[in-house]
């Protein structure tokens, strides 16, 4: 279920499925890396003016599924018009600052982004730009990467399956709103 928030900025409702803490794991495989599986954590949030705050922390993952190191880190600003159209702003921790441009997608929670601009500092890593997708799939977080350097055409290099992380706080406010419930449990599905 997509809530929005009574002071979420009116350009931003049809993001609103973004917001919030999500959780998961994916896989990276580019040429000249290493592949493996792992970790992300990303976070949506607002503060009332016309754009959604971004940051994702993700970590390369061992066969049992614990942290190894990290892998990624982005942080950024969302931004919607009227048309539907997006632009993000991210900065990354290898030494690249990106400018995307995309649409949400007609009546389905997806969006389409390709980079416009990309400014690399002297020790970041050969890069030309990219593309992603996001989605909101059965109230999953799915987005998947693609990126092109000198040398590799653009391909796809990571992708993820993140979940809506719920807090001890936002439980107790879903209890709340629940009202009075049976006391045995099996009533309420009679």
């Amino acid at each position: 279920m997509i809530e929005i928030p009574s002071d979420l900025h009116p350009d931003l409702v049809p993001l609103a499925f973004l917001l919030g803490n999500w959780a998961g794991a994916g896989v990276s495989d580019f040429p000249g890396a290493e592949k493996c599986n792992f970790g992300q954590e990303v976070s949506f949030s607002h503060d009332g003016r016309d754009f959604l705050e971004y940051v994702s922390h993700s970590w390369v993952l061992d066969a049992e599924g614990n942290k190894v190191k990290p892998l990624e880190t982005e942080s950024g600003y969302w931004r919607i018009d009227k048309d539907r159209k997006v632009e993000v702003v991210m900065s990354r921790d290898q030494g690249v600052i990106e400018i995307w441009y995309g649409e949400l997608a007609h009546q389905k929670p997806q969006i389409d982004l390709v980079t416009d601009a990309v400014a690399r500092t002297a020790a970041s890593g050969p890069y030309n730009g990219g593309k992603r997708l996001y989605g909101y799939v059965n109230s999953d977080l799915m987005w998947v990467g693609e990126k092109a350097t000198p040398d590799v055409e653009l391909r796809p290099y990571m992708s993820a399956h993140l979940k809506k992380v719920v807090t001890p706080e936002e439980v107790e406010a879903m209890a709340k709103s629940l009202g009075d419930l049976p006391d045995d449990g099996i009533a309420f599905f009679k």
